[in-house]
């Protein structure tokens, strides 16, 4: 649907433009980045308390909005081309797993950001019209919006990170020399997170006196939704394991991959555990759990896919020296900055503080983080550095740099505005491995696709 893609764009970035220019107007969102009521609302309490009644929060509920729009729109339009545009002879079970990560996530956008929107329009109702849908005092309820926020703000966790699990799935196979390891397990797998991601919001909310069987169910659930992530770990490893591996750019970040977001994933873990969480709930252990699963997660396996696809893009490699170098800086930087939030948390050091008393004990342990995020911030200037460089001087990369498996890589790079002059059939998870290696093609030596 072009038009419905013209539309997703131009909303995003008018969206983004609104919600920016609350900062030009001096009214930027003051409510922090979850807005909760009644702290968002415009009065407070029978006695009409004033909270935020400029258009602080205005710009951020509209902004919102809009940017939700435009977030279905596009999920739409990815579902509709993922399922309808595919090559002759892909089948759904011979897509890039990437394809398959991407179709989830898109299903995911339609079905979670609609609760957001509701609950922006609700709260923008009881800021400019009066009504009292989050106002306790006049029969609201302000956990509603924990409650809606939170079932978006859950899948949104996934929205980020399954497509890091896709680039993953493509980048590893082709620095091994080895095809995936369980592509079904790792394409349901990601089916079933995507299902299990609408039945774990609550877990943000143990602390706000929910009936026991309501804990003892979104406990039980989020330790759940660790399964299919496990599988996934199980079979990138597998993958790995027994391979040629070539250890370039791409990969050293999906193996960074690999090793921050399984510390993320086992810190989630211990916070699906309701005594535990009730000690660490809104502490800096929660800010190192989500940044070693974003952080660790989402940011390296995109700088894996950057690595990865540039040459395609660009025709071009990046240094690969660079390369290294900002790898090293980012983890090593990464682990300094958020490893000590775990002790922080421990510690009892409280989340969205700006500061803190000099006798708190924490001293110490916020310089350590502070280093480590000025060594990420050193990482990323390397690559800028990089990308200018390579643009401007880099090596020619050649069609296929990676002797890479999927349609991509038999075009030129960059790619001609056209793609391919004629579709390619595919017969297998791998079409262009098959291209060039027809003698042990995997149509010809794998029975079942």
């Amino acid at each position: 649907f072009p038009r419905m893609n013209s539309f997703g764009f131009w909303t995003t970035l008018f969206g983004g433009v609104f919600l920016q220019s609350s900062f030009v107007f001096g009214s930027a969102p003051n409510g922090g980045w979850f807005n909760y009521t009644p702290l968002s609302e415009a009065f407070c309490g029978v006695h009409a308390v004033q909270c935020t009644a400029g258009m602080n929060d205005d710009f951020w509920l509209l902004g919102i909005m809009l940017l939700g729009i435009a977030s279905i729109a596009s999920g739409l339009n990815f579902v509709v081309t993922i399922l309808k545009l595919r090559a002759p002879g892909m089948s759904i079970n011979r897509m890039p797993l990437f394809s398959w990560m991407t179709l989830v996530t898109s299903f995911l956008l339609i079905f979670a950001l609609p609760s957001l929107t509701a609950a922006s329009v609700l709260l923008l109702l009881d800021r400019r019209i009066g009504t009292h849908f989050y106002q306790y005092a006049f029969g609201g309820d302000p956990l509603l919006w924990q409650h809606l926020f939170w079932s978006f703000g859950h899948p949104e966790v996934y929205i980020l990170i399954l497509p890091a699990f896709g680039i993953i799935s493509e980048v590893l196979p082709v620095f091994s020399r080895k095809p995936i390891f369980g592509y079904t397990f790792i394409a349901w797998s990601g089916v079933a997170i995507g299902f299990l991601s609408f039945t774990v919001w609550a877990h943000h909310m143990f602390a706000v006196g929910l009936p026991a069987i309501a804990q003892g169910f979104f406990a039980a659930s989020t330790t759940l939704i660790a399964i299919p992530t496990a599988v996934k770990i199980f079979n990138w490893i597998a993958t790995v394991y027994g391979g040629k591996i070539s250890f370039k750019a791409p990969m050293i970040f999906a193996l960074g991959f690999i090793a921050m977001f399984l510390i993320g994933g086992l810190n989630g873990a211990a916070l699906a555990i309701v005594p535990f969480d009730y000690q660490v709930t809104d502490t800096y252990f929660v800010v190192s759990h989500i940044h070693y699963v974003l952080f660790g997660g989402s940011v390296f396996a995109i700088f894996a896919g950057f690595f990865y696809w540039f040459p395609k893009v660009t025709g071009k490699f990046l240094g690969e020296r660079m390369a290294q170098v900002q790898f090293w800086m980012m983890l090593v930087g990464m682990n300094l900055a958020f490893f000590p939030m775990h002790l922080m948390g421990l510690l009892g050091m409280p989340r969205r503080i700006y500061t803190y008393p000099a006798n708190s004990g924490w001293n110490e342990l916020n310089l350590i983080a502070t280093v480590g995020a000025f060594l990420i911030g050193l990482s990323v200037m390397v690559f800028v550095f990089n990308v200018v460089g390579s643009l401007k001087n880099g090596q020619k990369a050649g069609t296929d740099p990676w002797d890479a498996f999927t349609l991509e890589w038999d075009t030129t790079s960059p790619p001609k505005k056209y793609n391919f002059l004629t579709l390619p059939v595919v017969r297998s998870r791998r079409p262009f491995y098959d291209k060039k290696y027809p003698d042990i093609a995997d149509w010809k030596t794998v029975s079942r696709h």
